[in-house]
């Protein structure tokens, strides 16, 4: 008796609860897509922004979202969607600022002003942390800063700007490093080499929309190729002459810098132009396999002399057998 007389006072709306207790009776449906917590998130946009112009938020006000900057209903199947021709008039009724807000308009003025600031810190903050370093920015803010500028059309001025930006710090490098002495010139080099390339390792990534919907499709590049380009030409050429004679100066002068830095730049070097390979085969080969050509049993003797040369040089530095 308990059960029929719960069932009286439900007004026969349990019974159209589904399985995940869903109530779909008596309008249920309507108040469960506009509460704050379960509405999709097309209609808890459209709800935030028609409270922030002052409009009544209810039922009557359809879910939108923005295609190619025009407002359209929401996919079929939806409450909204269904709402027809009525519906559509009612979000173009709208006033002027909820119709900008619901679709995110982000013009060249805010671009300039508000989201390009956030992106030049974050890159200032990667091009100049050392290996270890705790960077305090935060990734997911900036991968959404270059998500909403890509989906407005700004691709194109964003990378300009990251270009110029980079390359302008690649000539700051550049001058220090003709500032360095001898002695110090090739750890710093080293040190502007693995910091670009660890700093490249978190920029790429934020850029992965740009890359994808602007470099890749329109300019038929990879923007980490891109970057590895702009240091290529803006420190290491500049530099390769003065640096080689340098490396090969240390090559026969055992430990004169740690095996560490040698290898790193030697394969840095490789990295950034292979036929720079042809200036000093024989250091390339000690770092970068198959470089030289394939050993033969005529040369056997020198290269049993080149290995005796060397361990009298580590005997000589201390070490032992």
């Amino acid at each position: 008796m308990e059960e029929e007389s719960m069932e009286e006072e439900g007004g026969g709306e349990a019974m159209m609860d589904d399985q995940n207790h869903n109530n779909w009776g008596a309008g249920g449906y309507g108040r469960h897509l506009l509460s704050p917590a379960a509405a999709p998130l097309g209609e808890r946009l459209l709800l935030d922004a028609a409270a922030a112009a002052g409009s009544p938020a209810g039922p009557e006000l359809p879910a939108v979202s923005e295609a190619n900057g025009v407002l359209r209903g929401c996919e079929p199947g939806s409450a909204a969607g269904k709402g027809g021709a009525g519906a559509i008039a009612a979000a173009i009724n709208i006033n002027a600022s909820t119709s900008k807000f619901l679709m995110n308009v982000i013009t060249i003025e805010d671009y300039k002003s508000t989201y390009w600031p956030k992106l030049d810190s974050a890159i200032d903050q990667l091009l100049t942390q050392s290996p270890g370093d705790y960077i305090p920015i935060s990734y997911e803010q900036i991968y959404s800063c270059v998500y909403k500028c890509v989906c407005q059309q700004h691709s194109e001025q964003m990378y300009s700007d990251l270009i110029k930006k980079i390359t302008n710090h690649l000539e700051r490098v550049s001058k220090e490093l003709q500032a360095s002495p001898p002695d110090l010139y090739i750890e710093r080099f080293n040190v502007a080499l693995g910091q670009y390339m660890g700093a490249l390792q978190s920029i790429v990534p934020l850029f992965i929309y740009m890359n994808k919907f602007y470099i890749e499709t329109k300019l038929n590049r990879d923007l980490k190729d891109d970057l590895i380009k702009l240091f290529t030409e803006h420190v290491a050429e500049k530099h390769i002459y003065n640096l080689m004679p340098l490396l090969l100066e240390a090559q026969s002068t055992p430990f004169q810098i740690t095996p560490s830095t040698m290898a790193n730049i030697v394969k840095g070097l490789y990295t950034l132009r292979p036929e720079w390979v042809q200036m000093a085969p024989a250091l390339f080969s000690k770092f970068i396999p198959n470089i030289l050509p394939p050993a033969v049993e005529s040369e056997l003797q020198e290269y049993a002399a080149q290995d005796q040369k060397l361990q009298r040089e580590l005997m000589q530095n201390g070490f032992t057998r």
